[in-house]
């Protein structure tokens, strides 16, 4: 019998997303062939002196966190330093990707098409005029760094901006800004590192009564219909598979992505890349996964083995 693979599961940490990233983590625990990998749970809020002493004994992880310190690359560099691998991206297209600001600069430099957008500095003056002027109305208002919609608003009118622009600036210095384009939520998952599988496109409805594709819409059943495949069709669901390809390229992400898009007048547009997905049972990178024929316990073998193969 092969010697077992010892994993290091991380979840939990500090983050708005704490409680979402605890039920990942039980969900990919609950999966993991125990005939195969030897698991250590650890939580970053309470464990980080046991994961450094224990390194010597592990040969990978299994990141499942959610926003800071765990999906902006701090957590990797933890990783690194200890030469633990790991099946989400590095340092740098961690903390890229991250921060919604920061990568729309690398999606530009990729020629990827973004929504107009523009951002503010916490304690900064901001002309709300111009802004909207520019940007338009509805107006999207949402933290630079953070997921799962924490902080995110819609602005639909002038009157409005204030509150959204504090709403954000509550959950990070930094602010993004960006045209609202009415349209149809897509999502495209990647997997590999040098060689990458675009996984079949995710459409994303949330019920009548979420504005958008908020925390409760994404987190909890029924909420929201998920579509997989997406019904599109097939040289748009081509395109969105290639977006989904460039974006991780353009990120120099490795192991898995998400990238979300939206579908605006016939157009594709690119809004960010999740470098660490949700895992958990009603989330959509395993849904498209399974749509390509992976089930859940296939999913994360693929993800250990790229791990390994970094």
């Amino acid at each position: 019998m092969s010697k077992k693979i010892h994993v290091a599961l991380l979840s939990g940490g500090t983050s708005g997303e704490r409680e979402i990233s605890l039920k990942g983590g039980d969900q990919v625990y609950q999966a993991l062939d125990k005939d195969r990998y030897t698991v250590a749970r650890y939580d970053p809020r309470t464990d980080l002196c046991r994961l450094v002493a224990d390194a010597r004994a592990i040969d990978v992880a299994l990141v499942i966190l959610h926003g800071a310190p765990g999906e902006d690359g701090t957590i990797q560099g933890l990783l690194d330093l200890l030469e633990i691998p790991y099946q989400c991206s590095g340092v740098m297209s961690s903390a890229i990707a991250m921060n919604k600001v920061v990568s729309k600069f690398f999606y530009e430099k990729a020629g990827i098409a973004v929504p107009a957008w523009e951002s503010s500095r916490r304690g900064q003056p901001v002309d709300a005029k111009a802004v909207m002027d520019r940007l338009g109305l509805p107006l999207v208002v949402k933290p630079a760094s953070g997921g799962s919609s924490l902080g995110m608003s819609i602005v639909r009118s002038p009157e409005a901006f204030d509150a959204a622009l504090e709403a954000a600036h509550a959950c990070d210095d930094t602010v993004l800004l960006e045209q609202y384009l009415q349209g149809t939520e897509i999502t495209g998952g990647v997997l590999g590192n040098q060689d990458l599988e675009a996984l079949p496109l995710v459409e994303i409805v949330p019920l009548k009564d979420h504005e958008f594709f908020d925390f409760n819409a994404k987190y909890l059943a029924g909420e929201t219909d998920e579509i997989c495949p997406a019904r599109l069709d097939p040289d748009l669901a081509r395109q969105g598979r290639e977006l989904a390809l460039a974006a991780h390229r353009a990120l120099f992400c490795t192991g898995y992505s998400r990238t979300d898009m939206i579908l605006s007048s016939g157009r594709l547009w690119v809004l960010e890349t999740n470098t660490i997905p949700g895992m958990t049972p009603v989330s959509l990178l395993p849904l498209a996964a399974s749509n390509a024929g992976m089930n859940y316990s296939q999913l994360l073998d693929r993800l250990i083995g790229l791990a390994l193969e970094k």
